[in-house]
């Protein structure tokens, strides 16, 4: 960064096709305060990012951690990535079941071994290992909303807003025995240091072992002092095609504002992925903000500056 001490901020964003209403901002606003409360205390932007992601994470209105959707078996697999951009530290679980919080054993992933990613049981098993205790993050209301959904997709029909997302799913649900989606942060610290964080509960009625771009350094999340820090949300197989967040770090890498390069990046996924819904956050290198998205939907927020000012839901639709 360019300036001698960075002004500290952080967004959010809350899902990209959860609705920009008061209910969800608000919610994603109270977590987006746990993560600038941290800076504001002369804290880490990767620490923020993470308790920001985290606090998301228990609130059960969101795909992540409590609230999780059900994959096509009935089960909440997570995912979540963290990344430092001091370092290009970074760590990512796929696949992890019956913890409260992935991020954080993503953000342990990273701290605590020698390797990025680590999936499936083994990543229950080295949470386990760290005193992450067993936790049922299945609500009353995702199981309901799953038992609808596979009763509309055994009749023939979609699971409104979702199951169009996944042309082939009836072929699968007699053999295996809503969308909402992912939370994410990006933070600068008052040392100009950024991170990004991102944790989801994958689309609903996802086959089991599904990994979709959260996890996916470069593709959900990607942080760089460098470039940047973004945290994407969206239709997953699509943006792990496109590697998006490192792309809007490339660009941001190439001297383009935060605000320029994630519209930038979202013009190019409307030519290739018309009818898909995607969002982003990000900051630049120089501590500029930018958003993104291509729906009427997608709550995100930012908090900013010595007073902690607040943006909620500034961004169009792009189209």
């Amino acid at each position: 960064m360019t300036m001698a001490r960075a002004c500290t901020r952080i967004l959010m964003h809350g899902g990209a096709i959860n609705p920009a209403d008061a209910f969800f901002t608000d919610r994603l606003l109270a977590a987006a305060d746990i993560g600038f409360r941290i800076l504001r205390k002369g804290g880490t932007a990767l620490d923020a990012v993470a308790s920001a992601v985290a606090a998301a994470e228990d609130e059960p209105i969101f795909n992540c951690g409590t609230g999780s959707h059900l994959n096509l078996s009935g089960d909440a697999e997570m995912d979540a990535s963290i990344m430092n951009g001091a370092d290009l530290g970074a760590g990512a679980v796929g696949c992890i079941t019956r913890v409260k919080n992935p991020v954080l054993v993503a953000k342990k992933v990273m701290e605590e071994s020698d390797h990025v990613f680590l999936v499936g049981p083994a990543s229950v098993r080295f949470g386990r290992l760290l005193d992450f205790p067993d936790y049922d993050p299945v609500t009353p209301q995702r199981r309901q909303e799953y038992d609808e959904a596979v009763r509309l997709v055994r009749l023939g029909e979609n699971a409104p807003g979702r199951s169009e997302y996944w042309p082939r799913m009836r072929h699968w649900l007699d053999r295996v025995s809503e969308m909402a989606d992912t939370v994410g942060a990006v933070a600068v610290d008052e040392d100009g240091n950024l991170a990004a964080a991102t944790s989801s509960g994958g689309f609903p009625l996802k086959m089991p072992g599904r990994i979709g771009d959260t996890p996916v350094i470069g593709a959900g999340t990607y942080a760089d002092n460098d470039k940047g820090a973004v945290s994407v949300t969206g239709q997953g197989e699509a943006v792990l095609k496109l590697t998006l967040a490192k792309a809007v770090c490339d660009l941001m890498g190439n001297g383009v504002a935060a605000e320029e390069a994630a519209r930038t990046v979202i013009a190019q996924w409307n030519r290739r992925f018309p009818n898909l819904p995607v969002a982003l956050v990000a900051i630049d290198r120089e501590g500029r903000s930018g958003a993104a998205r291509n729906i009427e939907l997608t709550p995100h927020v930012e908090i900013s500056g010595p007073a902690g000012d607040i943006r909620r839901n500034w961004c169009p639709a792009l189209r």
